[in-house]
């Protein structure tokens, strides 16, 4: 399926900047406090009200734990009387710090962004996807590129909202800017299959499936692979919100470390049917949201977008140490890419994940997501 409006694709750091300074002031206002916050544990039959979350983007395959939390009554078991997925794209942060939203689905760049550079209170908790899904998408029968060292001489396609992080992998890879021609592009990847240019700008989990569905050859260069590895679909929340509501946010990771075991568990199918049921429901609701502009989802993409996501959600870290941890290599190598794109904040600035740690010392039989 072609998405049109694919240039909506995560303005991330324009959203960022977006009134961030206004909701920075705004955030004392906003209301935090939860009757659990004090003891900082997540109770049995408490009652936490309904809380919203922002997702990163439309309400697909990204969001099939979501989906799971909800339709097996996991965000209930937890105490919640509804837990709102707001669909994007958005990367979350102004709508934190306003209050809007009490939970944000985005990526360590953009809350690393804000932090670095508006001093944004924020603070990953978790991270779904381990490895990030930016990649440097090219042609097996075209450019071919395989290693950093190709890019020298090549015509890349970057959008303005990623030339940072593309940046990130020239400067991590020692390759100056002038080596490389940058030609700007939507997210549509038309131009990459035209030959108007040698690499393409893209995500592992979406426009490369959509040059491969097309009929092509594609060779992926994964951006966590080769010198910018850094977390994303990151749990992401205000410090203040943290402090006051540690218990929630308890009873809220529980029941989405029972949604993506879930996504493990169950067959593609029954995910992909479970997606479009969801993806269904918020097109008939929001006439003027993009699901609707996009139209039907297609299965096969779906199926296959859902397919390359485990893979950067499942590593043998987190199968260790359970799904959404952060080992502290991992954090340092995230901060290190940052700074490669940047952006300087150091690992405290950036994480706490604290409440994720303390679940699996309770709970270790929730390590076991894998079928």
């Amino acid at each position: 399926m072609t998405h049109p409006s694919a240039r909506s694709r995560r303005r991330g750091l324009r959203l960022a900047a977006a009134g961030l300074a206004t909701a920075v002031g705004l955030l004392g206002l906003a209301a935090c406090g939860s009757d659990d916050a004090e003891d900082g544990s997540g109770t049995a039959g408490a009652d936490h009200g309904t809380i919203s979350v922002q997702y990163s983007w439309i309400k697909n395959e990204e969001f099939a734990g979501e989906f799971y939390a909800d339709d097996k009554g996991y965000y209930d078991d937890a105490g919640f009387a509804g837990v709102n997925g707001v669909s994007g794209p958005d990367t979350g942060v102004a709508k934190l710090l306003s209050g809007t939203v009490q939970v944000a689905l985005s990526d360590a760049a953009s809350i690393g962004a804000a932090i670095a550079n508006e001093d944004a209170p924020l603070k990953i908790i978790g991270a779904t996807f381990q490895k990030n899904p930016f990649t440097i998408l090219s042609l097996k029968d075209g450019a071919d590129i395989t290693t950093p060292e190709d890019l020298k001489g090549k015509k890349i396609g970057v959008q303005d909202s990623n030339a940072s992080v593309f940046e990130a992998i020239l400067n991590a890879n020692g390759i100056s800017k002038d080596e490389v021609e940058v030609v700007p592009v939507d997210f549509d990847p038309t131009p990459l299959m035209e030959g108007k240019v040698d690499g393409f700008m893209a995500y592992l989990t979406n426009e490369a499936i959509t040059v491969e569905l097309a009929g092509h050859e594609v060779t992926n260069l994964p951006y966590a692979d080769n010198g910018v590895p850094y977390v994303a679909e990151t749990f992401s929340v205000t410090d203040q919100y943290l402090a006051e509501n540690r218990g929630l946010l308890k009873d809220f990771l529980v029941a989405e470390i029972k949604g993506w075991t879930d996504v493990f568990k169950n067959s593609t199918e029954d995910t992909v049917g479970l997606i479009t049921k969801f993806y269904n429901k918020a097109a008939s609701d929001n006439a003027d949201g993009l699901e609707a502009t996009f139209g039907a989802l297609d299965p096969e993409k779906t199926g296959k977008g859902l397919e390359a996501e485990k893979l950067l959600i499942s590593t043998p870290d987190t199968e260790a140490n359970g799904l959404f941890t952060i080992t502290d290599e991992l954090k340092a190598q995230t901060v290190a890419s940052l700074k490669a794109a940047g952006w300087e904040v150091s690992v405290d600035d950036l994480f706490d994940t604290s409440i994720i740690d303390e679940i699996y010392e309770e709970q270790p039989e929730l390590k076991a997501y894998l079928p």
